[in-house]
């Protein structure tokens, strides 16, 4: 998650550091998210919460399920990309390992076709965050944008929860 005002953390007790990975854009997920992480705990499943003082792309390693909680601010974050990125090498890369790594998407207030950067949704947000990059001396290459629209489209390839499609 980037900008998340309560950042949380349990640690596994069944060997790598934490079980699943939530990544998802705080203002526009909190409540959802914090309902997910808190009935998780419940059961002992160990959740990484990411917050300004933990490493997320080192929890992104050592978590073994990834929950990318797209929201319609979620492609405005360079954090949000840049752990989705982290999130799809791992999983192809593990599975050439013989490991299994799970990208669970969940579309919150999204549709599956934003993600593909089929609708202008998340690739205006992207072009946004570029004009603001390049207010801060080109800090992104277009290698790195380009990562994040293969990461986008790759995820949205991924059967998911539309949660718009369920009631409660």
């Amino acid at each position: 998650m980037a900008n998340s005002e309560t950042g949380t953390s349990t640690t596994n007790r069944l060997g790598g550091e934490y079980q699943v990975f939530l990544s998802f854009r705080g203002p526009d997920t909190l409540t959802f998210t914090n309902f997910l992480h808190q009935a998780w705990v419940k059961f002992g499943i160990s959740v990484f919460i990411d917050d300004e003082g933990l490493r997320p792309l080192q929890a992104i390693d050592n978590s073994k399920l990834y929950i990318p909680i797209f929201s319609k601010n979620y492609a405005s974050s360079h954090w949000c990309l840049d752990e989705l990125a982290r999130m799809v090498e791992n999983s192809f890369k593990h599975k050439e390992d013989g490991k299994e790594n799970v990208i669970l998407p969940t579309f919150y207030d999204v549709k599956p076709d934003d993600v593909k950067l089929n609708i202008v949704l998340y690739e205006d947000a992207i072009s946004n965050l570029e004009q603001n990059i390049e207010d801060q001396k080109n800090k992104f290459s277009s290698k790195d944008k380009e990562t994040w629209r293969q990461a986008l489209k790759e995820v949205s390839r991924t059967k998911g929860w539309e949660l718009k499609k369920y009631q409660s």
